[in-house]
């Protein structure tokens, strides 16, 4: 089907493209993409990020370990994604309770691997997350989980 070995070779140029240099926006991305001769819209090219688990810290997007970003491996260590704990203490700033609900604040443009990690660390408390640019709303099911899970969320900040 060439819709999918469309995608499968988007896919492979993406991850070239984060292998050769920094990118630091979805535009930028895109930009470079229709170089290659790869015309997305905005939504594609979201869809692209999250099925590619792409991560976006600090200084733009990157792979994951074992999606082909840390080439000759000198340690287990450097193929591990950081845990939700090491996100916290480098990213987040500080938490804040609202009944239901906890409010982080991250550095700027960290908000979005926070909320990942977050939301794959299975903890039973989150319901859910949503992510802006430097804010993560967790969702908890009442105000006691969410009481619990900020003062948790507050010792791994520091």
């Amino acid at each position: 089907m060439a819709a999918s070995e469309n995608k499968t070779e988007r896919h492979s140029a993406i991850r070239e493209l984060l292998l050769a240099s920094a990118i630091a926006s979805q535009d930028q991305l895109r930009k470079k993409l229709a170089r290659r001769g790869y015309r997305v819209t905005q939504a594609t090219l979201s869809r692209d990020i999250r099925e590619l688990e792409l991560l976006k810290g600090p200084d733009g997007y990157a792979l994951p370990a074992g999606n082909g970003a840390s080439g000759a491996a000198e340690g287990d260590d450097e193929d591990e994604l950081p845990s939700l704990g090491e996100l916290l203490q480098s990213f987040g700033l500080r938490i804040q309770q609202a009944q239901n609900l906890l409010v982080l604040i991250t550095v700027m443009g960290s908000a979005q691997p926070v909320a990942a990690a977050l939301d794959y660390a299975g903890i039973p408390e989150v319901i859910g997350t949503v992510a802006g640019d430097n804010t993560v709303l967790i969702v908890c099911a009442d105000k006691r989980r969410s009481g619990a899970l900020c003062e948790r969320l507050r010792a791994l900040i520091g």
